[in-house]
């Protein structure tokens, strides 16, 4: 028995890994498309058909692909790094720069996949992809959100990290420091905001005019891992 017998096949999971880092050559010259798809199934010796079967769609599943990739590796460093002495504002800003980070050497592919999620038939696919971020990065800093605030905190970082890749797309500063210093500026932004939003709560007056809202909003769930709540959501109705 030769040593390659021994070895177990790969996972379709293996492969889709090995063409997104192999479709990374090629992205530059032909974007995320097609063509870079089988460029890169020929590059690892894959047969175009099991490329076409791993990502149907072609080049906008291999970006994604690769969107999703850099979003494991955020959620591995935030697992194994302890930021409890950073003031919560400051980890929100960590999480958020480190994901740029992770991608600095590949900020031209990043581009081509920003403009690609800018298409009309696209968009739906780049917004999931930048909640999908925003869910990483309040899972990896431990949020136990169950109710309306597990939307609006990740409605809320969507629309920060959105901003803050576009700023960093046309940031030339050394080693980023300007778009660091935005990421900074933006989470004090929602911060301010949240800090007027206790204000109102702890108002007599506000909190009067919230209680109807508020009981409607409360009975909003975060999506659950059973059949009734693949929905984006859903109303808990105890009543």
């Amino acid at each position: 028995m030769s040593d390659t017998d021994t070895l177990p096949p790969q996972t379709d999971q293996s492969i889709k890994d090995s063409l997104v880092e192999a479709a990374l050559l090629h992205v530059v010259f032909d974007g995320w498309s097609q063509d870079t798809l089988n460029a890169a199934a020929e590059d690892i010796g894959v047969a175009p058909s099991t490329a076409r079967a791993l990502f149907p769609r072609g080049g906008v599943d291999l970006a994604l692909a690769f969107h999703r990739s850099r979003d494991a590796i955020l959620a591995k460093e935030l697992a194994q790094h302890d930021v409890s002495g950073m003031r919560y504002s400051e980890r929100v800003a960590h999480a958020v720069f480190r994901r740029l980070e992770i991608v600095a050497d590949a900020r031209e592919e990043v581009r081509r996949a920003s403009s690609l999620f800018a298409l009309p038939q696209y968009l739906g696919d780049g917004a999931k992809a930048v909640w999908e971020t925003s869910d990483t990065i309040w899972n990896g800093l431990g949020d136990t959100s169950t109710d309306h605030n597990w939307y609006t905190k990740r409605a809320t970082l969507s629309a920060v990290y959105s901003s803050c890749v576009l700023y960093w797309l046309g940031d030339d500063s050394e080693g980023f420091d300007a778009t660091r210093a935005f990421v900074g500026r933006r989470i004090d932004d929602v911060m301010r905001i949240e800090k007027v939003k206790a204000k109102v709560r702890e108002n007599p007056l506000g909190a009067a005019l919230m209680k109807g809202p508020n009981r409607i909003l409360d009975r909003i769930q975060r999506p659950g891992d059973t059949a009734r709540s693949r929905l984006p959501g859903w109303i808990r109705n105890d009543t």
